[in-house]
């Protein structure tokens, strides 16, 4: 039998999954498809989809996944969820079942031109006073702006649980706009409107960037014509703070789950082919073997060794229904806030009405 997928149109996203050459024939979609699309529509259409975990509560309300238990022998999870790196596993697991298989792990980590700089800051001090000399971007096209400001809320208080309806206290909320929005005022103009790929292509094909505190990480960028280094999270406090993404494959519910699928799945995830076939076709392992190992290591100017702290402590974004349309808007709330200078007070309260308002009524206080 021969299944259908969807996945996301970056070689980390499709190479090593077309390569692979299972049962499953892989179709693509930007990056903006994959951060916002409506998740039952694909899951309509295709048996397998590449998802990230804040799609979870819209897949829920929408009965449109099959929990894994009912895929694979609870042996077989429990062993991905040991190996996997960080939250990357226990980031698809909802209303006590698991959906998806944490394929590919990321987090939002620093990119730096080491040709360019010396420096590799360490606080947010450090990233404010490299900023001044200019070439310092922050990542704030698409959801991109709330996720910064999530991260650093995170840093800044170790015990923010953000799963699934938390939220940061006031005088976190406002320290962090505090530290983004001189960092926003002093990003180039022409890099606002670019996300993550597009952000990073510039990086490594011109010298308008030195640094990027915040962006998820892309091991692809440390073999472009200009190398990009990329090294842990900017501290806020005791821990980098970083808000976790990459992708895990979910099953449909309609799927007719057949033993060449499952086998295929479970390859996928092996420690053989995450250490070596996953990368060697441009992919970014999700387990934790993988980052830990020299070769892969060699091979990718130590991306995973030196951003494996930050993916250890990313935290989990919440999940619930109406999330995704919720980190947009906010994201475009923040925009607006640093271009119009909106006092901190102001906008730390029209965050907080965004998030309340975005909740299913069930959840809101």
């Amino acid at each position: 039998m021969s299944f259908r997928g969807l996945t996301w149109d970056h070689p980390r996203g499709y190479n090593a999954l077309a390569a692979a050459k299972g049962p499953i024939a892989w179709d693509t979609q930007p990056l903006e498809g994959f951060e916002s699309a409506p998740i039952a529509e694909l899951c309509a259409e295709y048996d397998l989809v590449v998802l990230d975990h804040p799609h979870l509560g819209e897949a829920l309300a929408n009965d449109c996944l099959t929990p894994l238990e009912k895929v694979f022998a609870s042996s077989a999870l429990e062993e991905i969820a040991q190996a996997a790196i960080g939250p990357a596993y226990s980031s698809y697991a909802m209303a006590g079942q698991q959906w998806a298989l944490p394929l590919d792990a990321a987090t939002q980590v620093m990119a730096l031109r080491a040709d360019l700089t010396d420096a590799r800051p360490i606080s947010w001090t450090e990233v404010d006073t490299l900023s001044q000399q200019g070439r310092v971007a922050l990542s704030l096209a698409g959801p991109h702006a709330a996720l910064s400001f999530l991260s650093i809320c995170a840093a800044l208080d170790p015990a923010l649980d953000l799963r699934d309806t938390g939220w940061p206290d006031d005088s976190v909320a406002a320290q962090a706009i505090d530290i983004l929005k001189p960092l926003a005022a002093r990003t180039p103009e022409h890099t606002k409107s670019l996300n993550p790929i597009s952000l990073l292509n510039l990086m490594s094909s011109t010298d308008d960037i030195q640094m990027i505190p915040l962006v998820y990480g892309y091991v692809n960028y440390t073999r472009a014509a200009r190398p990009v280094t990329f090294h842990d999270a900017p501290h806020s406090g005791a821990r980098p703070g970083s808000i976790l993404g990459g992708t895990g494959i979910a099953i449909s519910r309609s799927a007719q789950v057949d033993d060449t699928l499952r086998d295929h799945l479970l390859w996928l995830m092996s420690a053989e082919t995450q250490r070596g076939f996953i990368p060697d076709h441009d992919g970014q392992p999700g387990l934790r073997s993988a980052w830990q190992d020299t070769r892969v290591n060699d091979r990718w100017g130590n991306f995973y060794s030196n951003t494996a702290e930050t993916l250890e402590h990313a935290a989990i974004r919440p999940r619930y229904d109406g999330y995704i349309a919720f980190q947009s808007h906010a994201a475009a709330y923040l925009r607006d806030c640093f271009a119009r200078r909106t006092p901190t007070a102001q906008a730390v309260r029209g965050l907080r009405d965004l998030f309340q308002s975005s909740q299913p009524e069930r959840m809101t206080p």
